[in-house]
């Protein structure tokens, strides 16, 4: 293939389709798809193998890569969910009724053509399928080739159910893997309406300078908790083993523990029974390592400069000590991504300090930060984290999926 423009052209053709579906054709249509994965389980975990095969277990993407049979019933619940969201176009957002007699209205409709670039997540094929369809659009979907067979077997799936809805299968396109085809996708401004990179920094960093359509981000996540002196350290302990064990390949897991130097002494023992249960390493500054060697904590490294601000996406932990609250938040304004943030105290004062003066698109006060996510945030589903400031910020979800249209009724009305 020389080319994807005819593609490009084929899906943007297709979006009239998608968009003129009332809300309850849409909800059906995802309804009908969720039975179709539900029916095609083997076939899914057979292609999925196919890409995992061709994987080191040891590489942090593996376990992004993988769907077994509960990740696969997660995506056709995700789909019923979406399904009876409210249809966010054609809501009137404002109404005028003017001297002259016009009336002008300002409406919600979908976007036209949504174009995401993603690696190794299989999953963010269905989430983003069902998020553009639920919202009227049509999607291009450039998954990495690390999921190519299981992207296929899901697309193939998405375009059955798309033709059994009698919309043409063109409205959902999985383009070929090829990186070549990425720079051509970056200029169709003629048929795509907006792009959204979902994966590593570089990938990101490079839509962003290559793009010629309007771009989201939807960022990296070098995520933070702050165990301020004051935290229950029992709470403490087992909300930052959740934050790094629980999913480790996730942006929203956590990458660096700052804890105030009066506690270290009693807390970082805590950690160490659940450490060594997940061979988490700990690359710690000085005071952190002290303590931890002298606990005989066996995966320990000192940390150098550049394990701070990193994402590790791993069984992986850096350890930065501070002096206090003020210390804590010069530290998160260095490195941090702006996704998610946390702090664990029992002083309010400074709790509500830390969530207002934060900069980040999710904040929280004593919790884990493995809930910024669109479901656990009851949004369904969503395409991604976006860590910019307009249009999206935070999960981005079926809400975000719209822009406006102006819509102006007259009589005759002429203006000199």
């Amino acid at each position: 293939m020389n080319s994807i423009l005819p593609l490009l052209q084929a899906t943007q053709q297709a979006s009239a389709g998608i968009r003129n579906l009332s809300g309850e054709q849409k909800g059906r249509l995802l309804n009908q798809l969720a039975v179709l994965i539900e029916q095609s389980k083997e076939l899914i975990m057979i292609e999925n193998k196919k890409d995992l095969d061709l994987m080191d277990k040891a590489d942090p993407k593996y376990d992004r890569l993988l769907l077994n049979e509960s990740r696969i019933q997660g995506l056709a619940d995700s789909l019923r969910e979406v399904a009876v969201l409210p249809d966010p176009t054609g809501q009137v957002l404002l109404e005028n009724h003017l001297n002259n007699g016009l009336t002008i209205k300002k409406i919600a409709v979908p976007m036209g053509v949504v174009g995401v670039i993603y690696e190794s997540r299989p999953n963010v094929t269905i989430d983003v399928a069902s998020l553009c369809l639920r919202s009227g659009n049509a999607c291009v979907l450039k998954g990495g080739k690390e999921a190519n067979f299981s992207n296929q077997c899901l697309v193939a799936l998405i375009h059955q159910a798309l033709e059994e809805a009698g919309v043409v299968k063109e409205a959902v396109l999985l383009l070929p893997t090829d990186r070549k085809f990425t720079e051509e996708l970056l200029k169709a401004t003629r048929f795509v309406d907006i792009i959204i990179p979902r994966g590593s920094d570089s990938l990101i960093q490079y839509v962003r300078q290559n793009s010629l359509i309007p771009t989201i981000e939807t960022g990296a996540g070098v995520v933070h908790t702050y165990i301020e002196k004051t935290a229950d350290q029992g709470m403490a302990k087992d909300i930052i083993v959740n934050a790094r064990v629980s999913r480790p390949s996730v942006c929203n897991s956590l990458d660096c523990a700052i804890i105030d130097e009066d506690i270290i002494g009693d807390f970082l023992p805590l950690l160490i029974d659940e450490f060594n249960k997940w061979n988490v390493e700990v690359f710690a500054d000085e005071p952190a390592y002290i303590v931890l060697k002298q606990a005989g904590y066996q995966k320990l490294h000192k940390a150098q400069p550049e394990d701070f601000g990193k994402e590790w996406l791993d069984y992986k932990l850096s350890v930065k000590t501070v002096q206090g609250f003020n210390e804590a938040l010069t530290h998160i304004q260095q490195y941090s991504s702006r996704h998610s943030e946390a702090i664990l105290t029992q002083n309010q004062t400074l709790a509500d300090q830390f969530l207002r003066e934060v900069d980040a698109a999710a904040v929280y006060h004593n919790a884990s930060t493995r809930f910024t996510d669109g479901g656990q945030f009851g949004l369904g589903a969503e395409i991604g984290i976006s860590t910019q400031k307009l249009h999206a910020r935070g999960p981005f979800a079926l809400e975000k999926l719209v822009t406006e249209k102006w819509v102006v009724t007259g009589s005759g009305q002429v203006r000199w």
